[in-house]
């Protein structure tokens, strides 16, 4: 259950990505080869995909992966680096917590629905709102992490 909850923005983005490439997929071929279209395939696809997004930039920055974050950082070494990284950590936060006070008040007054299947558009603007939730969530674990590291080595200087 560990192993599953340490990447479940990846697995849950793998399956947003395959519901995007089926129905990409099933469109295509019905499109040039029986001259017919699912007009909803377009929004399910599109859907997922903008769940896959949110979804990878959330694990890229869980991860250490987002690279302007790591370039920076990798600059500096030593106690440096590690303010370094406090710092940028906490601009995250705060970024982020402002994204998601705004997507949450937008989403949350949202009243659009899809034109083909009518579905709400809360739907799909949710990613955004977990996706910059789960970003603050990491922010502090990170920044918590770091303050300990740094702590840790002070007291073994003393």
């Amino acid at each position: 259950m560990k192993k599953f909850l340490d990447k479940f923005e990846l697995y849950l983005g793998s399956v947003f990505l395959s519901v995007t490439f089926i129905f990409v997929v099933i469109n295509v071929f019905t499109r040039y080869f029986l001259k017919f279209t699912y007009y909803w395939a377009e929004e399910i696809a599109v859907s997922c995909f903008v769940w896959v997004i949110f979804l990878g930039f959330a694990y890229a920055y869980r991860s250490d992966e987002l690279i302007g974050i790591s370039a920076i950082v990798n600059l500096f070494h030593g106690k440096v680096r590690s303010v370094i990284r406090i710092i940028t950590d906490l601009l995250v936060f705060i970024t982020s917590a402002v994204m998601l006070y705004f997507s949450y008040n937008y989403t949350a007054n949202m009243t659009k629905i899809t034109s083909a299947l009518e579905a709400p558009y809360q739907l799909i603007y949710a990613s955004i709102v977990i996706s910059f939730l789960l970003v603050c969530i990491y922010s502090i674990m990170r920044i918590v992490g770091s303050v300990k590291k740094l702590k840790n080595h002070e007291e073994d200087e003393l």
